[in-house]
């Protein structure tokens, strides 16, 4: 069994600074990183390096930023079989400021992420067929998500939905009642619901309205405060581990990284997202964002402590 990840590819441009700038205002920062990023590409190396085999499906550019990429992505043992350099496109870019305590800013520019489509589902029709797990996100268009989607859970896998960027107009219920667990954050769940859920409680009933609409199972999750769950079996929250938080970009990322890997794994839900509560704890610890997620021996040893 194996996880596949059909998703965004990117080059991050990340600016640390001492807090986000106001509109119109320029701030000196003390540094900057360049590095992969795209939520499909952090997901996927998040698995990767708990131990998963992992195949991403998607897209990069005919571009400068195309290479550093790649080799991010090869370096991090995630195999590049299934991404196509797109000679009409360019490789997906995001510009995040990043202030005091690791809150941020993203201005994301798709690029090649945008032209996803029925035909890479084709190309890895194979790497669907064996896993155990796909994970979705929304900086790739819907329609192609859907269709592997589709693929996926006929064969018993299970998807896994971060609806992120989440659309103004949310999502169909028929978009939601093919996703067997939707991963939203409190931002995302609030564009989706229409209301905005800043507790505990508050983030279990829109898990609850979640489900209601389709989605076989959500998670809410809800930064510091931990997270909400609901599911056809069990519902409730967990509180967040605490840690010293510098940079969250990614965050949510490394959680449905280690979750896929715990759920193809075989382990039981409450355990799943404790691992992947921990994985997401722990990437914002350390500045990046592929580069942030933890390997499971840090998770490991970092659970046996918490």
């Amino acid at each position: 069994m194996t996880v596949a990840v059909l998703g965004s590819i990117n080059m991050d441009v990340i600016a640390y600074l001492p807090r986000l700038p106001k509109p119109g205002e320029t701030l000196h920062g003390p540094e900057y990183r360049l590095g992969l990023g795209g939520k499909g590409a952090n997901q996927a190396v998040a698995a990767r390096k708990l131990g998963s085999d992992v195949h991403l499906i998607g897209r990069v550019g005919a571009d400068d930023f195309a290479g550093p990429a790649l080799r991010e992505l090869a370096g991090h043992g995630v195999g590049l079989d299934l991404v196509l350099r797109d000679e009409g496109g360019a490789t997906g870019i995001a510009i995040i400021n990043v202030g005091e305590g690791g809150e941020n800013t993203i201005s994301l520019i798709g690029g090649s992420n945008l032209r996803v489509d029925a035909g890479d589902v084709a190309r890895g029709a194979a790497a669907l067929d064996r896993a155990r797990v796909l994970l979705l996100q929304l900086e790739v268009p819907l329609a192609a998500s859907l269709a592997a989607t589709t693929r996926m859970r006929a064969r018993g896998g299970i998807a896994v939905l971060d609806p992120a960027p989440a659309p103004a107009g949310g999502l169909a219920p028929e978009v939601l009642s093919a996703i067997d667990i939707v991963t939203p954050n409190e931002g995302e769940a609030g564009s989706l619901l229409g209301w905005l859920p800043s507790t505990l409680a508050e983030g279990l009933e829109a898990a609850r309205q979640l489900r209601a609409r389709g989605a076989a199972a959500a998670i809410v999750k809800l930064g510091a405060k931990g997270l909400a769950f609901a599911t056809a079996h069990e519902e409730g929250t967990m509180a967040a581990f605490r840690v010293a938080a510098i940079d969250t970009v990614a965050a949510g990322d490394a959680f449905n990284g280690g979750l896929a890997n715990a759920l193809e794994r075989g382990l039981v839900f409450a355990e799943a997202l404790r691992l992947a509560s921990a994985c997401g704890a722990l990437s914002t610890t350390r500045k990046g964002a592929s580069a942030a997620a933890p390997t499971l021996a840090e998770v490991e040893a970092f659970l046996a402590t918490a």
